[in-house]
């Protein structure tokens, strides 16, 4: 991290696969880290979870025996993972990796890890609680709408963002500038533009939806018949169940709803097939919106093999 709250990781070793859940990503990437002698660094927000494998998606063990992954398996499920601490470990990742002389290949689907690992992460200056607490008196005193409105004399673009009723992000946005006397959208803009070094590194595996929503059952189902259900029970019956992060994981609530008594199994498989059709449009939208991102075009009938081709020949490789 550097003076003004910036976290940064180095891109010249670094290369990027990415792509919508259920694009085929694990196996591609494999493919290409075993051509370019690199080393995969997961970019997925829940594999960072022990025992949540199967929801996840994780590499299996036979899958990372061919190439060594990192970034996988850091905390147990009943703590909570940050953007900030998936950031650090990244970067230390990237530096062991490094050192033996090995590129970098990241993969996963997780769009914000993906963002800050391009272009950095804003941290902001220190919580602080009296002003924190002060400005909630505040609003608690006032008519609705006034620490709203206090913002938009200030940092009319963070006001034009927020919905009045977002009373937390509205107080953060007014501590900052208390505290730098500068709009948090100041100072969170000059942390977003792409950066060079990232140029002509990152793919996108683009498939067309009909299909992408086919491989969408395909998984979903092969993942409540490996076992979805028991490794969901196993960990809230861990010795401290789930976080609340890892319990919002896409499939992992549906299911915990499920062992609930909310929903039959058979709407709880139609209602993850659905979440996820719903997330990977969330995901592309992400991707369309990072112009360091190339869509590499994958129809239906394309091998991983052939996908990796692709990739390593707009790489600069010889596949």
């Amino acid at each position: 991290m550097d003076a003004a709250g910036e976290v940064r990781i180095p891109l010249e070793n670094c290369w990027f696969l990415t792509g919508p859940t259920g694009s085929g990503k694990t196996e591609t990437g494999v493919l290409i880290a075993e051509r370019l002698g690199a080393e995969i660094l997961s970019m997925d927000s829940m594999a960072v979870y022990r025992g949540m494998d199967i929801g996840t998606a994780k590499p299996d063990p036979m899958t990372r025996g061919r190439v060594p992954h990192h970034l996988l398996d850091l905390v147990d499920p009943w703590e909570e993972y940050s953007l900030a601490r998936y950031l650090t470990d990244a970067g230390a990742a990237v530096q062991a990796v490094s050192r033996k002389g090995k590129p970098v290949l990241f993969v996963g689907g997780t769009p914000l890890y993906l963002k800050a690992i391009l272009r950095g992460m804003f941290h902001g200056p220190s919580a602080d609680p009296g002003i924190r607490r002060r400005l909630a008196e505040e609003a608690a005193r006032q008519p609705p709408g006034f620490l709203h409105a206090r913002l938009a004399a200030v940092d009319p673009l963070s006001a034009a963002r927020l919905h009045p009723h977002d009373l937390r992000r509205i107080i953060r946005a007014l501590e900052v500038y208390e505290q730098t006397r500068q709009p948090i959208s100041r100072l969170q803009a000059q942390f977003d533009q792409p950066r060079r070094e990232a140029a002509g590194r990152v793919f996108q595996l683009d498939l067309p939806r009909p299909y992408l929503h086919e491989r969408i059952e395909r998984r979903t189902e092969a993942m409540f018949a490996q076992g979805f259900v028991e490794e969901v029970r196993r960990l809230l019956d861990g010795p401290r169940g789930l976080s609340q992060t890892a319990a919002r994981a896409l499939g992992y609530q549906q299911v915990i709803e499920f062992l609930q008594g909310q929903a039959t199994l058979a709407d709880t498989i139609s209602l993850v097939k659905l979440r996820t059709r719903q997330f990977t449009k969330r995901q592309t939208t992400w991707f369309r919106h990072l112009d360091e991102v190339q869509p590499v075009p994958v129809m239906p009938g394309k091998t991983p093999p052939e996908i990796a081709r692709d990739i390593l020949l707009k790489m600069g490789f010889d596949p």
